[in-house]
């Protein structure tokens, strides 16, 4: 499924045009053009028009526009986003000088949404702060446990004097019943996630992904261990194949990089051009690397 046909930034004249009529309230918060982001990015990598398919890919090194691209793509089309991004005051100018042509409507699906690495970093740290409350909890018990134990050795007893004490009494005759490790699992949930960052981050994404939508993802494959990546790379060909979803993606991954029929516009060239996936860079370092050594892959079948 297709949402998004193409996107068109400003021109290297477009952006001349607006600096020759630089708005004097915006003259005071820069101190150059080359800190006026996003302008003067794309214009001198000759790259102004992109062509969607289902799924389309950014490549390029750090620095290169990715994550840029992706975020004016974004907030063009207002997709949901859960994390901020790096705004300024002349984003809203840049993006009136933006076109984009939708396959049908005028509008994308409500629930198409750009997820960024800040989104899962926030994530994985939310998870963080909820086990350790969850450990927190645990070992609270655990001391629960063994002071009713001691008090129990030491001969001291319960009285009961009216129904204000009835959940006390409870308490403790549950302890008294139990092991330690019982009734702690009994008295709080289960620990929310014995998950992995990578594991965590790859849950997240097929959470937040679901059916008929466009999604902008940037370099999903952080924190991914090579095993995700294939695992993301296939649940994103079947969104393609069977959820009628549409992909963009800025990645440097080479298990992302060549999913099947994948449109992949390398960044770091000049002009930026359409590319296989096998003659990328980052690719062909991997290629030569593992090439190297060749012989020892196949003497430790």
């Amino acid at each position: 499924m297709q949402y998004l046909d193409s996107f068109t930034l400003p021109t290297a004249s477009a952006e001349e045009d607006y600096f020759l009529n630089f708005p004097p309230e915006l003259e005071m918060l820069c101190y150059s053009h080359e800190s006026i982001y996003p302008f003067k990015i794309f214009p001198q990598k000759q790259f102004s028009h992109i062509k969607f398919e289902p799924i389309t890919i950014f490549y390029g090194g750090n620095g290169s526009g990715k994550s840029t691209l992706l975020n004016v793509i974004a907030e063009k089309l207002v997709l949901l986003r859960s994390a901020p991004f790096n705004n300024t005051p002349f984003m809203k100018e840049y993006l009136r000088r933006c076109d984009h042509r939708l396959t049908y409507g005028k509008s994308v699906p409500k629930e198409s949404r750009i997820i960024t690495s800040d989104d899962v970093f926030d994530f994985l740290l939310d998870v963080r702060s909820i086990n350790e409350g969850v450990a927190n909890r645990r070992g609270e018990l655990f001391a629960e446990y063994d002071d009713f134990r001691k008090e129990i050795n030491q001969g001291r007893s319960f009285v009961f004097h009216s129904m204000d004490d009835y959940d006390e009494l409870k308490r403790r005759n549950e302890l008294k019943k139990s092991t330690k490790s019982a009734f702690v699992s009994r008295r709080m949930l289960k620990e929310l996630s014995g998950k992995s960052n990578g594991e965590s981050a790859f849950w997240y994404f097929t959470n937040k992904i679901e059916e008929n939508a466009l999604y902008l993802l940037d370099e999903p494959e952080n924190s991914l261990s090579v095993k995700l990546q294939n695992e993301l790379r296939q649940f994103i060909e079947d969104s393609v194949r069977f959820y009628h979803c549409q992909f963009v993606i800025s990645s440097h991954s080479p298990f992302l990089l060549s999913m099947k029929g994948a449109k992949v516009y390398d960044l770091d060239d000049v002009p930026v051009r359409e590319k296989p996936w096998t003659a990328l860079e980052n690719v062909r370092i991997y290629y030569d690397f593992f090439e190297r050594y060749r012989k020892e892959f196949e003497d430790n079948r």
